[in-house]
This record gives C-alpha cells, structure tokens and sequence, in this order.
C-alpha cells in the first residue's frame, strides 16, 4: 500500500511538473531562510556558553543614578577584594580593563615591531574564572608578576614563530600603561565559540601607569572604568546577593559618593547575558549583540516560510479541481475517506521532505557567503548541528502536514456522484480562503519592503549626516610609545613641509574613535561642589580644534595667538555649559571648578557636535590644551584631497626617518566613524537579501496561481474574444482580481510596517523620517512586481487561439 501511494504521488509530481516546482523550489528556498537565520540566531544566543562555569559567572555593573541613572559596566578597582572579604557565597572574584587610550598598542620583540589590538589588562583571578585553552603555561602561572603577558598563539608564533614563547621578554609601548618589558608566562588558544571576551593578548594589571593607580587611588566616586566578575559558589543566590548590594553602598561607597553629591547601584549580569541583554547605554566592555536585529531577523525567517507554506496550501488546493476526477473514481471502487487523507498528506509530505532536502543541501551551499553578510564567524558543535538537523527535519515534517491538511481533508470530502457529473467547483469558501492567503503573503511583503527602505535610508542618513565638524581627508596617526609622543613637533615640521598636508594636530582622543576615557566632574565656582556635572574631557594642541573646523558659538576655540590659554583655559560644547545652567555668551570668562583639580576659565563654546555616532546623543564635552606637547596618543592630519596616495607615501617616508623602528600605521577618521555603523549596515544587507527572496517566493505562488485562474478561464477568455474583445481588456480582466488583492494588502500592511520601524528607529538619537515618499516607493514597487508576474500569463492567454479553446466543447 505504502509502495502504491508513493508511486501514485510521484506520478502526480511529474504530471504537474510547474506546480510541483514551484511548491518544492519556494518551500526549499523558506525553509533555507529559516535554517541560515536560526544558526545566526543560535549563534548570537550561545556568546560564553562554553565557559566551565558559565551559570555561576556574573559581572557586576553600575547605575549612576546622578549622570543619567544609565546602567554601566565600569566598577571602582576595590570593590572586588571588598567584596571577596565580605561575602561567603562569593568563590573569587576578578578585574580586568581596557587599554582606554589607544585602538592598537606596540609591540616589539627582537627586528619585530608591529601594533596589535585588542589587548587588556587582568588581574591574577582572570584565568581562574574564566576558560581558556592553555599551550604554554596555565591558568596559575598566567598573571603571575606586575610585568606578566599572556599571548595569542597567534601573536606568539609572529613573534617567535615555532620556538617556545614561555619565559621570553617583549616589549610593550602602551599609552595606558606607559613603556616596559613584560614576561610572557602563558599562551593561548583563540576560542572559535563565540564569547564577550575578544582578547588577543592580557597585560598584569599590577604592573605600570595602571598599578600605580590602584595602589594609590582608593576613591569611589570617580574610579569606576575597572570591570569585575565574581563566581558564586554553587547553590548561591544570586537575587539575595544582589539584594545586599544597596547596603554595601552605603558603607564602602557612600562617604566619597556624598562629596560629590552622587548615588549609585550595583547589580549583577550573568556572563551569558552579557552579548544580548546587557542594556548598557554603551555598551559593554566589548561591542553587544542586538536584541531588536534577532527580532527582525527572526520574524523574517518566519514570514518568509509562512510565505512559503501559504504558497503550497494556497497551490494544492486551487490544483484540486483538477484531481477531482481521481478522487471521485477512487471512492466509487471503494476508496474510503481515511485512504484519500493518507494519500494526499504522503503527498504533501514527500514535497516537504523533497524541499527539506534542498533546503539542507542550499543551507550548506550558503553558508559561508551568509557568514560574510552577517560579518560572523558560527561554530557550532556536531551536538548542536545534530539537534537543530532534526528540528528542522520536524519542522519540515509539520510544515508538509499542515500545508496539505486543508487540501487532503477538502479533496476527500468530493462527493463521487457531483464529482463524475462535472459539477464539482471551487467552493465560494475555498477561493475566499487563496484570496485571504494572497493577501496575507502580499502583507508580510509590503512590510519587509518597508524595512528595507526605511533602513536604507537610515543607513544613508548616518552615513551622510553632518556630524558638526570635518571628518573627509582627516588622516589619524597614533603614537603609542614615549619615543613616537616625543617626536611630535619633529613628525609635525616633517609633513607641513608636504603642500597636500593643511594642518597636522595632536590630541588625545579623536572622534570616531574610543569616547574620551576621562569624564571628570566639573561645577560652576560659588557653587556647591555636589552640584558638580560629568565632562567628556579631551587634551589637544592649538590647531586640533581648528583642524577638525568647530564652530565656536561664543568666545574662541584654542589657537597659537593666544596661548595663555594653555593655561587654564577650557573650551565647552554648548551641551556642557547648558548643564551647569550658563548660557553659552554667559559662560565666556566664568571659573569652572574640576572636582580633585584645579580652577579653569571657560574661554570658548564650540557647537554642539557628535563625538562618536548617531546612535548615542551629544554628551558634554571639552578641552584643555596639554602644557608639553610630548604627551598625545594621536596626530590628525588633514589632507588636501588632490593626490591622496602620493601623499600618504610621503607621510610614511618622514614617519621612517624620524621614527624607523616603529611601524607607520593610520586610519582615516570618516572610515573609523563608518565602522559604528557596520552593525546596522549588515542588518540592512540582510533584511534587503532576504525581503528580495520572500518577494520571490510570493511572486511564484501569485505566478502559479494566475498561471491556474488562466487555464480555469480558458474558454471565457475564448468566448470573450470571439464576441471582439481586445488582448488589452482580457489581460485588465485577468489582472484587476490580482492587482486588488495586492491593494489591499498594501493599506493592510503599511500602517502595520510604520509602527514597526518607528519602533525600531527608537534605538537611535538622530534619525530619518518615515515619510510619505516611502510608502509610494512600496506601492509602486508592490504593484510593479504583481502586475508583471501576472501579465506573463494574463499575455499568454490572452493571445491564444480561441477555436483552440473551444473545441473541446
């Protein structure tokens, strides 16, 4: 029996060759959708599972209720011993931080020089806490000096190619840190599973500038960019923990807190929440994933194989009527209601196992170029790819039964006698029921259209918005080690002399870069020193303001003629002064007190202007002009733009004669400023993919359908033009039922896409309008792509020979 029933479905395939095709290609194609976004899905969610202690991992973070109560991942550098000595559900805790003032640090070692990133400074608990795969060294000797380095493999084996690296002596040039010899007392092997923890390298963090810090810097207040885990103990609470934390506040925390007029919370983050749910205003120690993409990318997977199967029911049971015959001989031999079922269920399901198939084989096929879209790199495990294997094959299973249920159950309640008659149609329920599903399919298009467009333009805004200041041509230099930094003025004279260089100028921080890693509290004098407000402080040279084109809106940005306001000069952005309730041509000339330091004037207001991205709004802002000129961590060189590569060629040639054993490296800040956007843009490549496949998939089913609706009116249409109707009215009689579903499906779902995106657009302080333009774009492009689906074959019948049509009768 079973044997019969595959041989019966196969013939059936084979005698409808189009159809199947397109129900087996458009089923393969969503289900191939669903598996490439699941195993991005799959892969977003498993950040730090393999850790060896994973579920008693967390990391404690900070709400600065006086700042903007934003939750943040930075800790003062004693709360983690504090917190070993006070709390017994604690096993051990660690700190570590980045190397805040600088995107790659120097390293040397031997005739090798070159810059790395990525690195970062841990304490000796680090690799106690966390998994790492050792091939020098261990866990216990990693951080085992102030002077310890653990390495890379790969960062060894550049240095030391296949010779041992324990034991050997490298050289770090770190504007962190400052310049020493370090040890390296482990390697390690990079992990391909995925995890918050990118290091490529880890200094002591008991060692240099960062050392000396923490051994002599005990105030609370200000001293919170260190970054502390704990491990509970096993069977530890950690809600009744985190519930101690506002006592613990006040004891250690609240005296320095008080001064400055602040309040502040502790809570924990597990590990394994950190890439998804940390909900930090910026993020974490490293970039996070994006909860709202997963949303989006899951509810395209979704709809495009919601898509699909509609295509299928919507296919199997307009081909009904076709079999009707078959069906109504089948029950008059004895064929009984459950035997029909069974048979047009087996045939459904073997198109969807068909379709599963190809949908595995293309997956596979895809992969790696979905890998280069998505900019990740997916490991999974064979368990993994075992158990996703078998919930698609599941998943395919009752996508194949519920797809054909409604054809199976309809076409088996045939009733024999109406069916041999000829008097078996299309139900008025049974074509309500296509159109409803067109229309839903032409719903979840319209709506991907729209995310498309508005994420473009979004893209297109960030990408193009003036930011405040001139990032085209600005070329940025770093000078990570003392000797570069004491080369400045030599670099500078060296490339003024270059007639494409317009200015060069030195600063600490550049825009586009990391956020100034200071923020020190200021207030106004007079005032109370509790009514002090947080400042994003950058130190920079007398042309940096110039070079980058501020616009100053009252008093004057730093310049040579004046350089006693190297002094105590400070220039604000409009966005500092209005904080600390000065107008900005009120607060020309007013002292400014810098909580623990000295007593500024405010010689000038810049605009306000966006530091880092349009994701994040304007912070206040400002500068001081360093009094030796030997300390920067970059140069900015503004570039004429005329012979781009000539000009950099001659950088690079005063850069070795100044400074030959350090490699020249340099990034353009517009292309730094590009990378804050390469999350977004790689969300807009794939939606655009993706919403491009849904659009074909409903497009085969609206082409299987007309492609149906033209053979069902085949003698109409030939009793039409033998009566004088023109090809044009028969292909607008063919068209027009189409075109309204698909109508109605534009104003179903375009108020439904608005809401969405405005929703989404909320993730970002300056964003573009969804305006009307966009829904005309959707109409035009959603009528345009139905209308030339169907016109094919609306032509086609058209055009046919109406004496062919009729002589069947």
């Amino acid at each position: 029996m079973l044997r019969n029933y595959i041989k019966v479905a196969l013939r059936s395939l084979q005698r409808n060759k189009v159809f199947s095709f397109i129900n087996i290609f458009g089923l393969a194609i969503g289900l191939t959708c669903c598996m490439l976004i699941t195993l991005y899905i799959v892969h977003e969610n498993s950040y730090d599972s393999y850790q060896k202690n994973a579920n008693r991992l967390f990391q404690v973070g900070t709400v600065d209720i006086h700042t903007k109560a934003s939750r943040f991942w930075g800790c003062p550098n004693t709360l983690a011993g504090i917190f070993k000595s006070i709390y017994p559900q604690i096993e051990a805790t660690a700190r570590m931080c980045r190397l805040v003032s600088e995107d790659k640090t120097l390293i040397q070692y031997g005739g090798h020089s070159f810059y790395e990133e990525k690195g970062y400074m841990a304490d000796s608990g680090f690799f106690h806490l966390f998994t790492y795969h050792f091939t020098e060294g261990s866990a216990e000797t990693a951080i085992s000096g102030p002077y310890s380095i653990v390495l890379s493999t790969d960062i060894a084996t550049k240095l030391f190619g296949a010779i041992p690296a324990l034991g050997k002596t490298v050289h770090i040039s770190s504007a962190t840190n400052g310049e020493h010899d370090y040890t390296v007392t482990a390697v390690f092997q990079p992990e391909k599973r995925p995890s918050h923890l990118d290091g490529r390298f880890f200094l002591s963090m008991y060692g240099g500038n960062i050392g000396d810090f923490i051994r002599t810097y005990t105030n609370t207040a200000s001293n919170y960019f260190f970054v502390t885990y704990i491990l509970l103990k096993k069977g530890a609470d950690p809600k009744a923990l985190e519930a101690r934390f506002p006592d613990f506040v006040r004891t250690y925390e609240g005296k320095d807190l008080a001064a400055v007029g602040s309040t502040r919370e502790h809570f924990l983050l597990p590990v394994k929440d950190i890439h998804l749910h940390a909900d930090m205003e910026y993020g974490d120690i490293t970039p996070s994933g994006s909860l709202t993409a997963l949303y989006i990318l899951g509810s395209i997977a979704l709809f495009t194989l919601l898509i699909a199967c509609i295509n299928f029911m919507n296919l199997a049971t307009a081909r009904s009527i076709k079999r009707s015959g078959e069906v109504g001989v089948r029950k008059v031999l004895g064929a009984g209601r459950s035997s029909l079922v069974r048979q047009f269920l087996g045939e459904s399901l073997l198109m969807a196992l068909i379709a599963f198939g190809i949908g595995v084989f293309l997956t596979f096929l895809l992969f790696p170029a979905f890998e280069t879209i998505s900019g990740k790199t997916m490991t999974l495990s064979s368990s993994s790819l075992l158990i996703l294997g078998s919930a698609f094959l599941g998943l395919a299973i009752i996508t194949g039964l519920l797809s054909g249920s409604y054809p199976a159950l309809y076409l088996s309640s045939f009733q024999p006698v109406k069916v041999l008659k000829g008097k078996s149609k299309n139900s008025l329920a049974v074509a309500s029921l296509r159109k409803g599903l067109v229309v839903f399919q032409f719903v979840i298009s319209i709506i991907l259209i729209v995310a498309s467009v508005v994420i473009a333009r979004q893209m297109h805004y960030m990408r193009t918005a003036d930011l405040g200041f001139q990032k085209d041509h600005q070329l940025i230099v770093p000078l990570t080690s003392p000797f570069a930094k004491k080369a400045f003025n030599a670099l500078r004279s060296q490339w003024l002399q270059d007639a494409n260089v317009l200015s060069v100028a030195g600063s600490a921080f550049y825009p586009g870069g990391e956020r100034p890693g200071w923020d020190p509290s200021f207030y106004p004098v007079g005032k109370s020193e509790k009514e002090n407000h947080h400042v994003y402080l950058n130190y920079v040279d007398f042309d940096f303001m110039k070079s980058l084109k501020l616009q100053a809106v009252a008093g004057h940005i730093f310049t040579a003629d004046l350089p006693s306001d190297s002094v105590d000069g400070i220039v604000m952005n409009e966005q500092a002064v209005r904080q600390m309730g000065f107008t900005p041509a009120a607060s020309i000339g007013k002292r400014v007190h810098q909580l623990g330091g000295d007593q500024l004037t405010i010689v000038g207001v810049v605009r306000d202007f966006n530091y880092e991205d349009l994701h994040t709004g304007i912070e206040p802002m400002a500068f001081e002009v360093y009094s030796s000129f030997d300390n920067f961590s970059y140069m900015t060189v503004h570039l004429n733009s005329a012979n781009m590569g000539a000009t950099i060629h001659s950088l690079e040639n005063g850069w070795r004669k100044i400074d030959p054993g350090e490699p020249f490296e340099y990034v353009f800040m517009d292309a730094q400023l590009q990378q804050h956007y390469d999350a977004d843009g790689r969300l807009a490549t794939i939606v655009g993919y993706f919403t491009a496949i849904a659009i074909c998939i409903s497009c085969l089913g609206l082409f299987g359908l007309a492609a149906f609706s033209a053979e069902q009116r085949t003698k109409e249409i030939g009793i039409r033009k033998v009566l004088g109707a023109s090809e044009g009215s028969i292909l607008v009689l063919l068209s027009g039922d189409f075109l309204k579903l698909v109508a109605f499906a534009i104003l179903i779902g375009s108020p439904v896409a608005w809401y969405v995106m405005r929703r989404w657009l909320q993730d970002f302080a300056y964003r573009t309008n969804i305006s009307w333009t966009v829904f005309a774009v959707t109409t035009t492009a959603a009528l345009l792509i139905a209308l030339v689906t169907i016109s094919f074959q609306a032509l086609r019948a058209a055009r046919s020979n109406p004496v062919e049509s009729l002589r069947a009768e």
